[in-house]
């Protein structure tokens, strides 16, 4: 390119420079800022009367001078493009189009703007895109899948490039720069009716709502969003434009307080008033109307005298149509206002008010006469009753009010009649003020709301106000927008124009700074004095005052301005210069608007109304708010005439409309002023509301009003195009030469490559971080490097085909030389093939005929052998055949000649047998009768009765002969305890003599008069406890029998019903067994889920219990551990001091043993009697024959010869013959005892079988007068009874005698406890103390001897120290090589303990107290993986040891022999598993969390970001925003960590299928983000980025095979990225393509798909755009899959985990606990 090209030298001439004005905004006198040459091919925009600007290509070089353009169209016409004043603008590369930024653009101007914006919204289906500090909104009309939560938190925390354009970004950059520097923030959205402005604004709420949260209130974010549809209901309309239309303009201040949202406050601008009573064709009201009139039927609103819309004059002159569902709106509308505070009561007085507009509005005004001069109404109008009822006026004051003015003079009042249409007007502006008041208090009411009491630290200000208007007829309304726009223009362009200078100063690069011509004389000519708005209030002070005389006046005071204009034919019309083009303003209107005149006697009347909200809503202004509480508790009001003299002075002092106006906008623009702006422009793209259609025409005149291209131009004047120093180097590595290489940094040596490339430096600069470039200057970049590539590939393919011809030439004439050597080689062959053919047919011939010859012979003999052998097979069968036939008919003949005899012999029996049975029937039947006759006989039951009694009076006589001995056996029992207690009183007498020899024996003298004592009373109270119980007993027999009787019937009622009910539910368990498997997967997900939001409940209300608990208990143990301490030395005296014991405390020691053992085995029998009935006589016997099986001479160990006690002592004599006196009194107690007891019970038996006698007897009654069927019914019925009753006795007696023994049992153990305790003074008695210290401490384990039984015995008091042992204070590190899951065994071998002692309280206390240790073992290292996998993998192995030794034999597969003998017995483990399986997942949960957090900061920069491939990054277009860092993480980083969670759940001793688990969740997070990511940046949709994309995703599978992972299920989460990586590198064009990558794409879903498509970027040179064909064909191949339609995948979805059973190979008793967890207080048993 030279710079001498006429071409550029024109353009240039063209150009407007930094000191220059602004560009013209004109179509055809626009230009654009290029330098570009004028070659033939160039490809320039051309204006279009349809679609704006079209693409030409230029057919002819350009000439100086040439006054003719040649271009060829896209269609292929040729075209003259006349040259005037300036060429046509060029055209950008295409690797530029469509780019995210605007100001990215080579060349900047309209076409360029407008064709990137089209671009991307038509085939990217991108309808957001940054034109500098502004962010351009197109509507899409259409809902799409962009604005999830997902999506939401993807965009936090990133800066505005990383990502895709959208609004999320820009308000994620106003919270950012918040936060940061503490600074307000704002977002401006303005736009036309229709573009998305109000659903922009709802969006950036919820965005900031979201990512702020709430402090202190919780419900504060809905409260901020409620605020929204309620605006909408009474604020937005539906209009030709839009369907949703905001009818006002209004700012939302959103409060932050240390990030958190605190508090809102809405400020509202220009109500369209005019709508309430007035709307255009296919227009509506305002949404609360119609929504009121759609629930007219509801009760709450029946007394409000609502019909249908089209009945009502205000709202049926559009005759739209509705276009949502106005029942649900106003649900939605109330739902708000509750949130936001507003009661029932207050809403209903509300919509009464909003009623009586619609009432008045049907208020029928008929004049007097035809001249006009009067009106009336009649006083029975419908609507007149219903609007002064609902409002609580007087009938007859409306009507006067209505069409009457009064006229206040000097000294008199008079009353004015008004015409009809005076009347009109008068009720009109009655009805635009009363809607405006509830406005007002309806906005005041969601401030209140909102408004926080703490206040706000910083705010975010979101501006929702109507863009620049311009129609056909242009009225007041229109003139106040614009003018709104003009100072937001103002602002706009400040701002933008401050930050470019920012820039250039930061940089520090050469900049004059000059002023930008800005709009602000347009603005004076508003504002200023005597400008439009001052001549149009002094217009409205006159009494006189027309708009006719107000334009007048704007004619002889603005008409030589440059910003006014009078239009040529409307006299009362005026024309304004705005930025954004000439408006032409009717004057028609405008000072009646600006007045707001409402009639003063009809607000007075509204003052006195006997509604509350009336008098607050029109308040006079000297008075202050009164709240509707207070004015409803004063009561009604009367209605009076209002005051004379208040009606000039409210007039008086009422504000214009203009002026309020301008008052607020000022207010706003300090506000904006002190806060940093964000801008959104929402663009309209068509008028149809027709999806992703673009109107070009429709989106410049929004895109030179909106003042996008106010930014193009401010950009243009400077240095457009900004690229840090790596990016040029990284793009245009290519075109930089080996010298300048070597420059010591990257700006030297951009600096030296620019000098070269760009020969003029004004073309560019460079800064400190980056290099700045005129517009123009990155297309002669990108001109130079395709160049550069394209000779470079001119090159290799030069080279490239040289090779392949001389590969192709070599190949030809290898080939010629193996084919002639093939050749003669087949020659030589086939003549020695020939001579071999030759020989071999000689052979053969000879061999053949041979053969032949010889077959013949062999032939012939054969048939000769085979003729002989058929000849002799034949005779001898024909012989053997007779032979046959003899046998058979011998054997024939003697079957039948048997057969005969034995048939005649069988008829002569049968005969014989018929005549005995019919005699023998015959005497039976006489003998029946005699039977029959003789029972019914008096004698007989005579007889019966006779033989009964005699059994009954025997069994009388054996009763009192029973009685007699018993008689007998209590004399010789009180003769017994005489005798007894004559040798007590001996054996006293010996006692006090052995006292007086020795005084130490005193203590055993008192024990054993104790003992006799205790013994004489409980053999008393025994016996008379047996009378008692006996005669109580007989009657509960008799008892017992009545209530069987009564029971019989009622059971075999009960077993019909229950049969029929077990049918019945049978058929239901079948039917909802298929439904129950269905439902298992969704309630197990469902059920983690819970087990998730239960815990994180849970443990709020657990932490503070259980450090309080865990606080006492440690105080508590502090005092306990110096009494515990205390009987160690006696423990360990007892067992030192066991050598040498002399007779007596062996004997001692043994009856304590056998005390203890007496009380296992009781303990053992108890429990057996409960489990099986069917045992109990057998174990009745057990505790009696234990005393009865030794002598208790054997017992003590004194069964010695006289002669060895004569060597004892005369003391230890004495002591011995003492204690086997007792012992043998106590045996004989014991015997006569038992045979008491055993001759009761013979007498219970002879009772219970007279009982059976009685109801035998009584059931032969009453089976002979029952019929026969009933008989073995009865039967079964009394033998249930009888077996019931003996099973009964027999419990019963069992349990009373265990009772009997266990209370002696105690007796004993307590009597000694005294003993020991008495005797602690001297030596042998501490002793003896300790030995029974060790006894009732080895009491707690039944067994001590024997083989291991694998638990550790352990105290209720330890429970602490074993938590605080194995859980709170356990580190792995303290003990090296020890189990992973130790403290697991360590609990379940104390569960065997308490489960041994059958203590249920005490195991469920163990494992209760280890799950809240662990929970509190969790919160604590929340954030430690390595802690939180130790304790999964300790509840997983204490719930597979409960699992593999529990009930449950299907757990018992896998044990040993050793293992089946430690399963738990008595406890049930069902509910603790349940327990531990639910913390189990808790705990999965949480790691995976801890792991998630770690791994997300990593993905995007590992999996996207690095380039492990270097070069490939060069190929990414230009024109992006991307950020110029080195990615924080890079693959191996992302693998190492993966790694590091492997090895730590490996050496944690978790399950492999557990592991596994978190390794697939935690790649489908890898997964799931990095797909999300692709998804929304455009820069990461490349050929080269799917190359690294594969790569990387290769890199993740060869670690998944290396760590042996590939079953794990992991690599199928991965296959949506991998289908995303190769959708990126598949060839798109052809309708085959399409077809090949619907087939590739199975998991993504087909809008994930489509937008990869419309995102994917080409390489520049390499590579041509997809078309949208292409991607529509694919869209339609997809429509018919049954494919998820959602974008995003959602990361936070977590996979059901499966706990699987493993069990343990470990013995228990193997188990080795190492000595630094210092649990020396268990003991192994």
């Amino acid at each position: 390119m030279a710079a001498g090209d006429p071409y550029v030298q024109r353009c240039n001439s063209g150009l407007v420079g930094v000191e220059g004005t602004a560009i013209s905004a004109e179509v055809r006198g626009s230009a654009s800022v290029i330098v570009e040459d004028g070659r033939r091919g160039a490809r320039v925009w051309i204006p279009d009367c349809v679609e704006v600007w079209r693409v030409a290509e230029i057919t002819r070089g350009y000439k100086e001078g040439d006054a003719v353009l040649h271009l060829r169209l896209e269609d292929g016409s040729a075209l003259a493009h006349p040259v005037e004043f300036q060429l046509p603008p060029l055209c950008n590369p295409d690797c530029l189009s469509g780019a995210d930024d605007l100001v990215a653009l080579s060349y900047l101007h309209e076409p360029a703007v407008l064709h990137s914006l089209r671009r991307r919204f038509l085939e990217a289906n991108a309808i957001y895109t940054y034109c500098g500090i502004i962010l351009v909104a197109i509507n899409p009309y259409k809902p799409l899948p962009i604005y999830e939560e997902e999506v939401i938190y993807a965009y936090s925390g990133h800066e505005t490039g990383d990502m895709d354009p959208h609004i999320f970004a820009l308000a994620e950059e106003a919270y950012k720069q918040m936060v940061r520097f503490g600074k307000n923030q704002s977002l401006i959205i303005s736009g036309e009716s229709g573009a998305g402005k109000t659903v922009s604004a709802k969006y950036a709420m919820r965005y900031f709502t979201t990512i702020g949260g709430c402090l202190g209130d919780s419900s504060m974010e809905d409260k901020v969003l409620a605020s929204s549809p309620i605006m909408e209901a009474f604020g937005n309309a539906k209009t030709t434009r839009n369907d949703n239309s905001s009818r006002f303009g209004k700012y939302i201040e959103i409060g932050f307080s240390q990030d958190h949202v605190t508090g809102a406050t809405i400020k509202t601008y220009l109500l369209e008033k005019s709508r309430v009573t007035f709307q255009a064709k296919a227009e509506r009201n305002y949404h609360i109307f119609y929504q009121l009139c759609a629930s007219a039927a509801l009760p709450e609103l029946q007394g409000l005298g609502l019909r249908g819309a089209e009945t009502f004059f205000y709202t049926s002159q559009g005759a739209a149509a509705p276009c949502t569902s106005d029942v649900a709106d106003l649900d939605s509308t109330r739902h708000a206002f509750l949130l936001l505070g507003v009661p029932e009561a207050d809403q209903l007085e509300l919509f009464s008010i909003l009623a009586a507009i619609l009432h008045l509005g049907n208020i029928v005004i008929r004049g007097k006469d035809r001249h006009g001069d009067g009106c009336s109404v009649e006083p029975t109008d419908e609507a007149l009753g219903l609007f002064c009822t609902l409002l609580g006026v007087e009938a007859t004051q409306v009507t006067r009010w209505l069409c009457h003015r009064k006229l206040v003079t000097a000294g008199e009042t008079y009353l004015k009649p008004l015409s009809r249409q005076q009347a009109l007007d008068s009720r009109d502006a009655l009805a635009k003020h009363m809607y405006g008041q509830v406005f007002r208090w309806m906005v005041s009411r969601v401030n209140r709301a909102l408004r926080s009491r703490e206040g706000h630290q910083t705010s975010i200000g979101i501006l929702d106000i109507y863009g620049f208007e311009m129609f056909e007829l242009n009225s007041f309304e229109q003139f106040c927008i614009n003018y709104a726009n003009e100072k937001l223009q103002q602002l706009f362009n400040l701002h933008v124009f401050k930050l470019e200078q920012e820039e250039y100063v930061a940089e520090e690069i050469p900049w004059v700074f000059v002023d930008f011509c800005d709009n602000q004389p347009c603005i004076e000519l508003i504002e200023g004095r005597l400008g439009i708005l001052d001549l149009l209030n002094e217009e409205c002070k006159m009494p006189q005052g027309s708009d006719g005389s107000w334009a007048q006046k704007l004619y002889q005071t603005h008409l030589g301005s440059s910003h006014f204009q009078k239009p040529k034919r409307p006299m009362d019309a005026f024309v304004v210069c705005h930025f954004a083009g000439k408006v032409e303003y009717q004057c028609d209107g405008f000072v009646e608007k600006n007045r707001d005149t409402v009639p003063e006697e009809l607000v007075g009347l509204l003052r006195a109304s006997k509604s509350a909200l009336i008098t607050e809503l029109f308040l006079e202004e000297g008075d202050g708010p009164v709240s509707l509480q207070s004015r409803r508790s004063s009561g009604h009001r009367m209605v009076g005439r209002p005051s004379r003299r208040s009606l000039p002075s409210s007039q008086k002092s009422k504000k214009s409309i203009a002026s309020q106006f301008k008052a607020s906008l000022k207010r706003l623009m300090e506000t904006l002023g002190s806060t940093t702006p964000h801008y959104i422009r929402c663009i309209k793209p068509n008028d149809s509301k027709q999806p992703f259609v673009f109107d070009s025409r429709r989106a410049v005149e929004q895109l030179r009003a909106c003042g996008v291209l106010e930014t193009i131009r401010i950009s243009a004047s400077g240095y457009p195009s900004r690229w840090t120093y790596q990016e040029f180097l990284e793009r245009y590595r290519a075109l930089v030469s080996r010298e300048e290489l070597m420059g010591p940094d990257e700006r030297q040596i951009c600096s030296r490559a620019l000098e070269r490339l760009l020969q003029d430096p004004s073309k560019y600069q460079c800064g400190k971080n980056k290099v700045f470039f005129r517009a123009g200057q990155v297309a002669q970049l990108e001109d130079l490097r395709s160049r550069r590539l394209r000779g470079a590939c001119v090159l290799l393919q030069r080279h490239l085909r040289g090779w392949l011809a001389r590969r192709r030439l070599a190949r030809a004439r290898a080939a010629a030389i193996c084919l002639q050597r093939h050749a003669r080689g087949m020659l030589a062959r086939r003549l020695a093939r020939m001579l071999r053919r030759t020989r071999a047919a000689v052979m053969l011939q000879k061999t053949l005929r041979m053969v032949l010859a010889r077959r013949s012979y062999l032939r012939l003999r054969q048939a000769a052998i085979t003729i002989q052998a058929f000849a002799r097979g034949m005779f001898a069968r024909r012989l053997y055949q007779q032979m046959v036939w003899h046998q058979k008919a011998v054997v024939i003949q003697a079957a039948v000649r048997g057969w005969l005899a034995r048939s005649r012999y069988a008829r002569l029996r049968r005969a014989v047998i018929y005549l005995q049975c019919c005699r023998r029937r015959v005497q039976a039947r006489r003998e029946l009768r005699r039977l029959r006759v003789e029972a019914r006989s008096v004698e007989h039951y005579k007889e019966l009765h006779k033989g009964m009694e005699i059994k009954v009076i025997q069994l009388q006589c054996r009763l009192d002969e029973q009685a007699q001995e018993k008689q007998r056996l209590v004399e010789q029992l009180s003769g017994l305890n005489a005798a007894h207690a004559e040798e007590v009183r001996c054996l006293r007498a010996e006692m006090q003599r052995l006292r007086e020899d020795a005084a130490r024996d005193s203590q055993v003298q008192r024990l054993q008069e104790r003992l006799a004592e205790l013994e004489k009373h409980s053999v008393k109270n025994s016996l008379g406890q047996e009378v008692e119980e006996l005669k109580q007993r007989l009657a509960e027999v008799e008892a017992m029998k009545l209530q069987l009787g009564e029971e019989k019937d009622a059971l075999i009622q009960r077993m019909s019903e229950q049969s029929q009910d077990l049918e019945e539910q049978h058929q239901r368990a079948v039917q909802e067994s298929q439904g129950l498997l269905q439902e298992l997967e969704e309630e197990r997900a469902r059920y983690q889920s819970l087990v998730q939001d239960y815990a994180r409940l849970e443990q709020g209300y657990e932490n503070l219990r259980d450090e309080v608990a865990f606080q006492r208990g440690m105080e508590e143990r502090w005092q306990l551990v110096p009494e515990r301490a205390q009987p160690q030395p006696s423990s360990e005296v007892a067992l030192n001091g066991s050598v040498g014991q002399d007779p007596f405390e062996k004997a001692y020691l043994l009856l304590l043993k056998q005390l203890n053992a007496a009380n296992e085995e009781l303990a053992r029998t108890r429990e057996e009697l409960r489990r099986s009935k069917a045992a109990m006589e057998l174990e009745e016997k057990k505790p009696l024959d234990f005393l009865k099986r030794r002598n208790i001479a054997e017992m003590l160990g004194l069964g010695k010869s006289p002669e060895k006690a004569a060597a004892d002592d005369d003391l230890k004599h004495a002591y011995d013959a003492m204690q086997v006196a007792n012992r043998l009194l106590a045996s004989q107690l014991r015997e006569e005892k038992q045979q008491h007891e055993e001759e009761v019970e013979g007498l219970h038996l002879d009772i219970c079988s007279l009982k059976q006698l009685s109801q035998q007897q009584a059931a032969l009654i009453q089976d002979l007068q029952r019929h026969q069927g009933q008989e073995g019914l009865q039967h079964h019925v009394l033998k249930l009874k009888e077996e019931n009753w003996e099973l009964a006795q027999k419990l019963e007696k069992q349990e009373r005698t265990t009772l009997k023994l266990q209370k002696q049992l105690r007796a004993y153990a307590k009597q000694i406890q005294e003993l020991t305790v008495k005797r602690e003074a001297t030596g042998p008695a501490q002793e003896l103390g300790a030995s029974a210290a060790v006894l009732s401490r080895s009491s707690m384990v039944p067994s001590l001897a024997g083989p291991s039984q694998a638990m550790l015995a352990w105290r209720m008091e330890d429970e602490g120290r074993i938590i605080k042992a194995i859980i709170t204070d356990y580190k792995p590190q303290s003990s090296p090589g020890a189990l992973p899951d130790l403290p697991a065994y360590i609990l379940f071998l104390c569960f065997r303990h308490a489960d041994h002692c059958r203590d249920e309280p005490r195991a469920n206390s163990l494992l209760d107290a280890a799950i809240n240790a662990i929970k509190r073992v969790m919160k604590k290292h929340s954030d430690d993986f390595d802690v939180v996998a130790l304790w999964l993998a300790n509840t997983c192995r204490l719930l597979n040891c409960l699992r593999q030794y529990g009930q449950d034999e299907s757990y018992w597969q896998g044990n040993t022999a050793r293992q089946n003998e430690h399963r738990l017995q008595n406890v049930d483990p069902q509910s603790f598993c349940h327990s531990l399986g639910a913390l189990a997942v808790q705990l999965y949960q949480q790691l995976i969390r801890i792991a998630e957090k770690r791994l997300k900061p990593m993905i995007v920069a590992a999996m996207l970001e690095s380039e492990p491939i270097q070069g490939l990054s060069s190929s990414c277009p230009p024109g992006l925003r991307r950020s110029s860092a080195a990615p924080a993480h890079t693959l191996p980083e992302l693998l190492q960590k993966l790694g590091s969670f492997h090895t730590a759940l490996d050496h944690c001793g978790l399950a492999p299928s557990v592991g596994h688990q978190v390794l697939r969740q935690l790649l489908f997070l890898v997964s799931g983000t990095t797909l999300n990511y692709l998804l929304l940046r455009k820069d990461t949709c490349s050929w080269s980025r799917g190359i690294q994309l594969r790569y990387n995703i290769s890199q993740l599978e060869q670690w998944l095979r290396a760590e042996g992972l590939l079953q794990s299920g992991a690599r199928e989460v991965l296959e949506p990225l991998v289908q995303a990586a190769q959708l990126l590198q598949v060839k798109k064009v052809t309708e085959e393509d399409a077809g090949a990558l619907c087939s590739l794409c199975t998991v993504l879903s087909p809008q994930q798909v489509v937008k990869i498509l419309r995102a994917y970027t080409p390489t520049a040179g390499l590579e041509e755009r997809i078309s949208p064909s292409f991607i529509s064909s694919v869209e339609l191949q997809m429509q018919y899959g049954g494919e998820s339609s959602q974008l995003l995948v959602d990361t936070s979805h977590l996979f059901p985990v499966h706990l699987p059973f493993t069990a343990s190979p470990l013995h228990l008793d193997e188990l080795r606990i190492p000595d630094t967890l210092d649990l020396t207080f268990l003991v192994r048993l």
